[in-house]
Formats: C-alpha cells, structure tokens, sequence
C-alpha cells in the first residue's frame, strides 16, 4: 500500500470513528401489533374458565410508553382468591396428583411448544405493557420462559432420579406472586417446575403488567391443562395479601421487593406453609486490570442500561481497578453516548420506557439523592420523549460505600462507579450491602475468578459475561435477596417433600 493509500485509509477510518462518536441516525424500524389481539376487558381465570370478579371491580393496565390504555384487568377480591384455591385443591386432589407424571410431561411439552408458535405475540405484548425494548422481549424473555416448561416437562417423571433415595411428594396448592420486570418469564420460573413435581398453582401476576399471565391461560386452555390446574387471579397488592393468608395454600412463591418479602415471612410464621423468595439486589460488576476492557463495558452496559435496570440482579454498583479507571470510565461513557432512548417497540431501541409514573419518581428521587450527596452525575445528552416514562442512562462518580445510591436498590438505569486496588478491598466493598444475589467479575485469570466466586456473598457470580441464564441453572440469592432457588434441580425442591 503507497503512503497516500495509507493516509487515505487513515482518514476514512476517522471519519469513520466520528460517525460513530456523533452517533448514526437510524431509520425507525417498528414492530408491527397487527397480529396481537387483546381484549378490552379480562376477567380472572378460575377453574379453567374466565370468571368475572365478584365485587364487579376492574383497573386500566396502560403502555408506559404511550401512557395508552390497553385493556380493562378484573380485581381479585379475598373471595375471589378463594374461588381459585378451592377450584386448585380440587384439581389436585381429583386430577393433577392422580395422573401419571409422564402425562404431566406431556402438558409441559404442549404448553412449551404453544409458547414457541405465539412467540411474536407474547413478545409484542411484554414490551408494550412492560416497556422493556422489544429486542429483550424477543430474544431473552419469551425464549426463556418456553425453554422452562421443556426443562420441567423432561423432569416430571424423573423425580425419583432427581433426588436418589427418596421419594418425592407433591405437597398440594402452590400460591404465587411475581412482578412487573419479567412477567412471562417469572411465571414460567414458577408455574412449570410446581406442576412438573404434581402440585396446582394460583397465580397472581403485577398490577401493571397482567397482559401476558392472561395470555398465557390462553396458551394453558389451548393445551388442555384440566380445569383448576392453573388459576390466575389479577389485582393489587390485597389480592396477593390474600393469597399468601389462605390457610388451605401450601406453599408460597414471591419474586419482588424485599420489603414485601419480609412481611410475607412474618404473614406466614407458625404455619406450615413452604416459602421460596426472590427479592432485591444491588449487584457488583468487579473489572480488574486484566480484563478485556471493551468486553467488559459491554457486558457493564448490557448489565444495568439494555433492561433500564429493572433486573433485580442488574449490576446497578461497578468495582474497577485503579490502574484502567480512568480508560473504562471513558469508554463506559463513549458507549453511553450511542445508546438509543425511546419507543420501546422499535428494534434499533437500546433502553424503552420505565414501567410505571411511581417507578421512574422514585428513580429520580435517588437522582436527586446522588447529587446532593455529592456524586458526580453523568448523562449523555440525549432527546426522551415527550409522551411517556423515560430516563436517560446514567452514571454517579466518586461515589462511596455511604452513599444511598450504593446502598439502595433503585431499578432504573442508574449506575454507580468506584475504584479500587486490592482484591481484599474489592471484597469488602462489593459484600458490604444488605443484599446478596449477583455479582460480575471480569479478568483474564482464572484463578482470580474462582478465588472471588468463592468469596463474593452472592448467590450468583457471572466471570467475563452477565445477565446470562438457562433453565438448568438455580438463582437465588442471600441475606435479604432472598430465601431458596428457582431454575435447575434445585428449582424442584420447594414444591416436594421428600421421605
């Protein structure tokens, strides 16, 4: 190559890099909604037919992207959960226990392979009730959520293999409370492993994000689960109170806050009633001076900004060592920069809408916070939109373990940075939380890695990567993220009794 070739490649190549850093103007590539069909009103599903609610009461469930109403969601009463437990211990008692396990399998298998043939719907639905970026929706929720029932339909009729030396129990009707971040999929993580172990379930999913547990009794009538199998009940949180206070519920499920969590505990204290808790989080991404810097910052921003941080294990705290601080800050915020905030329903979008008004008040009250305390606050300068619940990514700098943005779960997209030199010093920074249920650590050494892991009070630690998951996989987390696992084998556990 000459050297006028050269300098001409040269300045392509800035030109190039310019582009980039000024940011591309993508065309709009929306999503089309022609194919989904929603009701204008949902009553609640009991003993496998659609029942309207006995105090006649109903609330509007809106797009936080548009602030438009998309349907009208029956409000389950105390009786009304009633309803559904007798209608789930009666199928229980006469139907579901009494089937051969390989017949419960084959259910999973149906309602797994229905999931996938509606894949486009239900990912359409999530993204509008929920606002997470249609691409998540698509490619990791939905996914997910069929690939759980194939892996309990393959466990139901190997639970004496699952747990050598004894003999595994159904233990009756499970009562089951997810929330808004990944409704389709915490139903799956719930609903598939309790009847793959022989139980029935009464499910009651987020009051802003009903849309898809709805859907999903469709999926369960199309497969021709028996009636009472599975009841979902929609509503507040008295609905969920109700549920969790019936003395004919065996065992309870909560994925959310831990402040609800802790009262759960207390609700059922005395009773025999089992208990699985998925609460918050306020996750660790640890970057060494080995690591693959720009591996890391991806795996950073796919952390905590592609889900707007509404993952209970997003890693919402970043750890990195002193000696490449100043390098992964920058390309931390060159990478910032090219995020797109906005329609959540289309493709090129990186962070959609924040679920609710209550939701993103609450994230720009700890903005507030940060600054006040004396964080150094860093936006990209970016246009949201004017309809709509929105937040731009955001980083807090020369933060420190006192400071409530550390401490505290936010849920936004909200990421607070500080540096360290030592491995003892990280490990003390990074369990110093309430909170124990993720961490991320990214080096080039494998004896580094198994070292943190071995030491982070985490209940899952992702090395070079984050936010990956398989149904073959428990989560879970410790001290107050939680009690028990879901997903795996261990997933099983909570719904048996083993003799």
């Amino acid at each position: 190559m000459s050297k006028k070739q050269d300098k001409t490649q040269k300045a392509a190549i800035a030109d190039l890099a310019l582009d980039f850093s000024s940011g591309f103007k993508y065309e709009p590539a929306p999503e089309s909604s022609s194919h989904v069909k929603l009701e204008k009103q949902y009553e609640l599903f009991i003993d496998g037919k659609w029942v309207a609610p006995i105090d006649e009461k109903y609330f509007e469930t809106t797009s936080p992207a548009t602030e438009q109403v998309l349907s009208r969601i029956a409000e389950a009463s105390a009786a009304d959960v009633d309803k559904a437990v007798k209608a789930a211990r009666n199928a229980y008692e006469n139907v579901w226990s009494k089937i051969s396990a390989k017949e419960r399998g084959k259910y999973l298998f149906r309602i797994a392979r229905i999931i996938q043939e509606k894949a486009r719907e239900f990912a359409v639905i999530e993204t509008m009730e929920g606002g997470k970026p249609i691409r998540e929706s698509r490619d990791i929720d939905v996914p997910l959520a069929a690939n759980h029932f194939f892996y309990y339909a393959g466990w139901a009729d190997k639970l004496e293999y699952a747990f050598p030396g004894k003999k595994a129990n159904s233990i009756g009707v499970a009562g089951q409370i997810i929330p808004w971040n990944f409704p389709l999929l915490m139903a799956a993580w719930k609903i598939a492993p309790a009847l793959a172990a022989g139980n029935t379930v009464v499910l009651k999913p987020a009051e802003t994000t009903s849309l898809t547990a709805l859907k999903l009794a469709e999926v369960f009538q199309e497969a021709g689960l028996p009636a009472g199998v599975v009841n979902i009940v929609t509503g507040a949180g008295a609905t969920g109170a109700a549920i969790v206070n019936h003395p004919d519920v065996n065992k309870i499920a909560f994925t959310g806050s831990t402040d609800v969590g802790k009262i759960i505990q207390k609700a059922i204290a005395g009773t025999n009633k089992k208990l699985t808790l998925e609460l918050g989080g306020k996750a660790a991404n640890i970057i060494f001076e080995d690591a693959a810097i720009d591996q890391a910052v991806e795996g950073i921003v796919n952390g905590i900004f592609f889900n707007q941080g509404h993952v209970c294990c997003a890693g919402s705290r970043l750890f990195v060592q002193e000696g490449v601080a100043d390098k992964v800050i920058k390309k931390l915020k060159d990478r910032m920069k090219s995020l797109i905030v906005g329609d959540p329903m289309d493709k090129n979008t990186d962070i959609g809408a924040i679920n609710s008004k209550e939701q993103l008040k609450k994230i720009n009250d700890y903005l507030k916070i940060g600054v006040n305390e004396g964080a150094e606050i860093f936006q990209p300068a970016c246009t949201l939109p004017k309809k709509g619940y929105f937040c731009a990514p955001t980083l807090f700098l020369h933060t420190s373990q006192s400071h409530r943005i550390v401490q505290e779960e936010i849920f936004g997209p909200v990421l607070a940075i500080q540096t360290f030199r030592t491995v003892e010093e990280v490990l003390e920074k990074a369990n110093n939380t309430p909170y124990g249920l993720s961490a991320g650590v990214w080096t080039d050494k494998g004896s580094k890695i198994f070292n943190m892991t071995t030491k982070l009070k985490a209940g899952v630690v992702w090395a070079n990567t984050y936010n990956k998951f398989d149904p073959a996989s428990p989560f879970g987390g410790y001290k107050e993220s939680g009690i028990g696992r879901e997903g795996g084998l261990h997933g099983l556990l909570p719904y048996l009794s083993l003799s």
